[in-house]
């Protein structure tokens, strides 16, 4: 098989009421010879927050690059709110490879946040987060500010409209970065290690702002982490990845309380004793 053009898989009958956001059937993502995503199934409802761990290699943070786009996969499909981001129709109805178009804009329902924090050091952190509804929203300049204006203060920053990225902390850098993201109007949020390169005191008050948004607002949430108090904490459902695949996954008491898989209860005591 031709590695560029994925198999087409046909989405499963669901009724619109239950269909999960995220969809991914049958993914496999391969550098070479080394498989990173392998056969892998996975749903995620509707405001659903999932929460990803497992060892360094796994396949985690490929997930969350390949339902940004960032990554082609080679086989299977992917789905966001009932439509196929990875394949589309064509004239006769049956699923190709989706075009760029098409897939920029079924990937405007996704927004995503990553380990490090891309804000352009030329803006201050209100022209970082008016930018891109400006630009790929056609929002007005006036209404991107007030959208701006009110996300930021949600992450508790209303203080630092005017500071330059070099001005804040790396715990307020992440944090524009995450009002940034919310200023597309996600419906599905993205946080790929989004603590890993803070000290312990800016990384909690990151995953309080975190646990906010998951509080008020309804978003469909996929965190890659290794905080696995805040994991246990915030998630609906924990999934551990071993080798491109989901081994084990269950509520975070379950998973936590009581791993089925020897692999499983070998990662978790490895990072109990790390901390």
């Amino acid at each position: 098989m031709n590695p560029s053009t994925p198999t087409p898989v046909q989405p499963t009958e669901t009724s619109a009421s239950s269909e999960p956001m995220v969809q991914f059937r049958d993914v496999t993502k391969r550098y070479g010879d080394l498989t990173v995503l392998d056969h892998l199934d996975l749903d995620v409802h509707n405001g659903e927050k999932v929460a990803i761990i497992g060892p360094s290699g796994s396949g985690k943070s490929t997930l969350l690059r390949a339902l940004m786009t960032l990554e082609d996969i080679d086989e299977g499909m992917i789905m966001v709110d009932g439509e196929p981001l990875t394949h589309m129709p064509d004239a006769n109805g049956q699923l190709v490879r989706a075009s760029s178009r098409h897939q920029r804009n079924v990937r405007g329902k996704v927004g995503m946040v990553f380990q490090s924090f891309n804000l352009f050091p030329h803006m201050n952190a209100l022209q970082n987060v008016m930018e891109a509804p400006v630009q790929v929203l056609g929002l007005s300049t006036a209404e991107a500010r007030e959208r701006a204006t009110e996300l930021l203060a949600m992450v508790g920053l209303d203080d630092k409209f005017e500071h330059y990225p070099s001005q804040l902390s790396g715990g307020q850098q992440q944090r524009v970065a995450i009002a940034r993201a919310l200023a597309m109007r996600p419906k599905v949020m993205l946080f790929d290690e989004v603590t890993s390169a803070l000290d312990p005191e800016l990384c909690g008050e990151v995953l309080n702002v975190i646990r906010r948004l998951g509080d008020a607002h309804s978003l469909t949430m996929l965190m890659v982490t290794h905080q696995m108090g805040f994991a246990r904490e915030f998630a609906d459902r924990v999934c551990f990845f071993n080798e491109g695949r989901i081994l084990e996954e269950g509520t975070p008491d379950e998973l936590f309380g009581n791993p089925q898989q020897e692999r499983t209860q070998a990662f978790l005591s490895a990072v109990n004793e790390a901390h």
